[in-house]
């Protein structure tokens, strides 16, 4: 009897500890990173260069899953709904954590209360190019053959990013080009190689390989000063449009309502992998300049963005779809 009594006392503590272990135990099988955007992208590129240290650090695989269209939706809806687990985690941009809430009246996602931050994880400079058949040679040139063409000349973008940053060219400067949407940058980098569209702002590490290798035309960067990794290109700014900047980013987030845990666990492994040499020289080498943060840190940077983003979409004179 008193045996019995015994192991019904203890039960409860058992049921309690048993939670607990599993936390600890953290993590025990394949963790997916989703990606909102194809292969190819800078954002698969980190989330693909990423994985393979975090799964080294963690003793577990990473496995990247792309989940590309909707400017990010599709996969940001994906790990808003998976379990919080830490099996799922979102590594993404600013497309679906800052400007998509700037472009659209009503998202599939909530990027605040659908989701618990876990690190900054970089940004990344974007570059003006055009197809070769455009007969300019800079910036400057560019603008002046789109004031004398007015809607002839069209611009794809798979990001938001991407998309806002011709738009502001186009407010800064007082030209008119056609918007063509994609799923991701490489397919309108794609077509801009083909000539179907004929200019884009995309990300140094999808577009300066093409460039200097002759099958696009580099003109300049997106940043307020040059990039220290395409020191030839001139900014905007330098161009004549004032107070141009415009920098993308990336983060991890995970489902919200994940156990503290968890994405302290993540947090670290994300931080240690970002701070190994190997990955910073793969990610510099891409065109990303790595960098890591705390989860309180981003949800900051989350809304101070979200913020930024607004007021350059009203800027731009971009109306909500």
């Amino acid at each position: 009897m008193l045996a019995t009594l015994a192991a019904l006392a203890a039960a409860p503590l058992l049921a309690f500890a048993a939670p607990a272990a599993a936390q600890e135990a953290y993590p025990t099988r394949t963790i997916r990173f989703v990606v909102p955007f194809s292969a190819g992208s800078a954002t698969d590129t980190l989330a693909r260069v990423l994985g393979e240290k975090v799964s080294s650090i963690l003793g577990q695989p990473v496995v990247v899953e792309n989940l590309p269209g909707a400017t990010g939706q599709i996969a940001a809806s994906n790990v808003a709904r998976a379990a919080p687990d830490g099996y799922s985690v979102l590594i993404t941009s600013n497309s679906t954590h800052a400007s998509n809430q700037a472009l659209y009246k009503k998202l599939s996602y909530d990027h605040i209360k659908d989701f618990e931050p876990v690190t900054t994880l970089g940004t990344i400079t974007l570059a003006l190019v055009v197809n070769p058949s455009v007969p300019v040679a800079t910036t400057k040139d560019f603008i002046a053959y789109a004031k004398a063409n007015p809607g002839k000349l069209s611009f794809g973008a798979g990001s938001t990013s991407s998309r806002l940053a011709v738009e502001m060219l186009k407010t800064g400067a007082g030209v008119d080009i056609l918007y063509v949407p994609y799923k991701s940058n490489p397919q309108a980098v794609s077509d801009l190689l083909g000539g179907q569209i004929q200019v884009m702002f995309a990300d140094i590490s999808t577009t300066l390989p093409q460039a200097r290798a002759g099958k696009l035309k580099a003109l300049g960067v997106s940043s307020a000063e040059r990039s220290k990794l395409a020191p030839e290109l001139p900014t905007m700014r330098e161009a004549g449009i004032a107070d141009y900047e415009l920098i993308a980013w990336f983060a991890a987030f995970v489902p919200a309502k994940t156990p503290a845990p968890v994405i302290a666990t993540l947090n670290k492994a994300m931080v240690q992998a970002m701070g190994d040499q190997s990955v910073q020289t793969a990610l510099l080498n891409a065109g990303i300049e790595p960098n890591s943060s705390t989860p309180e840190a981003l949800a900051k940077l989350v809304a101070s963005e979200t913020k930024k983003w607004a007021e350059i979409t009203k800027a731009a004179g971009i109306e909500p779809e």
